[in-house]
C-alpha cells in the first residue's frame, strides 16, 4: 500500500476497479439474496449511511494531514533559500576564501533544486551523497576561514552555515513525512466496506449507478495520494525561491 500511494494515478486504476467489483458483487448478493423484509432493509439502509459518514470523515481528516504536509514543504523549501542567500551574504564577513564559499553555495543551491525536480530514485541516491560531501566541504570553509576564536561577524556566517545544513535536514524530514500505511488500510476497508453496502443496496436502480460511489471515492484518494506524494504526483511542491536565489546568484557573488 505505501508503494502504490507514492503513484497517484495507480492508485486511482486500482481503486477504481476493486471498489467497482465489491460493488458489483453486492449487486449479485441482493439479487440472489435479497432482504427478507422491510425492516432488515431499513436496518442495512442505517449501517450504509453510517459508513459512508465514517469514510467521509476519514477521507477528509487524510485530506487535512495531506494538506498540511505539502505546506511544510512548501514552508521549508522558502526557509532553506532563505538560509542560502543569507549564508552567501554572510561569506564576505570571513577573513579569508570568501570566494570559494561564495561558489560551493552556488553549485549547493543547484543541487538543492534537483532535490525538488528530479523524481528518479538511483539519482536522488547519487545526488543524497553529493549533497553530504558538498554540505562537509561548505563546513569546512567556513570553520577555516574564522580564527580560533572568532569575532562576532565570523560566529555569525558560522551560524548561518548552521543554518544552511540544518534547513536541508528539515526539508528532508517533510519529504519523508506521509500520510501513515495504517491510514490508508483504514480508508480501502472503509471505501470497499460502502460500496458493497451500497452495491447491495442498489437493487434495480440499474447497473451504472454502481460505479458512481467508486468512481467518486477513487477521485478523493487520487487527490489525496497526489498532494502526498512529492516525488509522483501532478500536485509538486516547485522550488520557485531556490530558483529565484540561482538566477541571483551571479549578481550577488560579484
Amino acid at each position: 500500500m505505501e508503494n502504490l500511494t507514492h503513484y497517484p494515478p495507480l492508485l486511482f486504476v486500482v481503486s477504481l476497479v476493486a471498489l467497482s467489483v465489491v460493488a458489483v458483487a453486492g449487486s449479485w448478493l441482493r439479487r440472489h439474496y435479497p432482504t427478507a423484509n422491510h425492516e432488515q432493509s431499513e436496518h442495512l439502509g442505517v449501517i450504509l449511511a453510517a459508513t459512508l459518514t465514517l469514510l467521509g470523515l476519514i477521507i477528509g481528516f487524510s485530506f487535512s494531514m495531506a494538506a498540511n504536509r505539502y505546506d511544510q514543504r512548501k514552508n521549508f523549501e522558502e526557509a532553506e533559500a532563505n538560509a542560502i542567500g543569507t549564508e552567501i551574504l554572510r561569506a564576505d564577513f570571513l577573513p579569508a576564501d570568501a570566494a570559494n564559499v561564495r561558489k560551493l553555495l552556488a553549485e549547493y543551491t543547484g543541487l538543492r533544486i534537483q532535490f525538488y525536480l528530479n523524481k528518479d530514485d538511483n539519482q536522488r541516491k547519487q545526488m543524497a551523497e553529493r549533497t553530504t560531501r558538498l554540505q562537509a566541504a561548505l563546513w569546512s570553509a567556513v570553520r577555516q576561514s574564522s580564527a580560533a576564536q572568532p569575532t562576532p561577524v565570523e560566529a555569525l556566517a558560522i551560524a548561518g552555515m548552521n543554518d544552511v545544513i540544518n534547513s536541508q535536514g528539515y526539508t528532508q524530514a517533510a519529504f519523508w513525512n506521509r500520510i501513515p500505511t495504517a491510514a490508508w488500510f483504514f480508508m480501502a476497508i472503509i471505501a470497499l466496506c460502502s460500496n458493497a453496502l451500497m452495491g447491495y443496496r442498489s437493487g434495480k436502480a440499474g447497473p451504472r449507478l454502481l460505479f458512481v460511489l467508486p468512481l467518486i471515492v477513487s477521485f478523493a484518494f487520487l487527490l489525496i495520494a497526489d498532494i502526498d506524494a512529492p516525488r509522483h504526483g501532478l500536485i509538486e511542491v516547485r522550488p520557485q525561491n531556490l530558483e529565484s536565489l540561482a538566477n541571483s546568484l551571479g549578481d550577488i557573488a560579484h
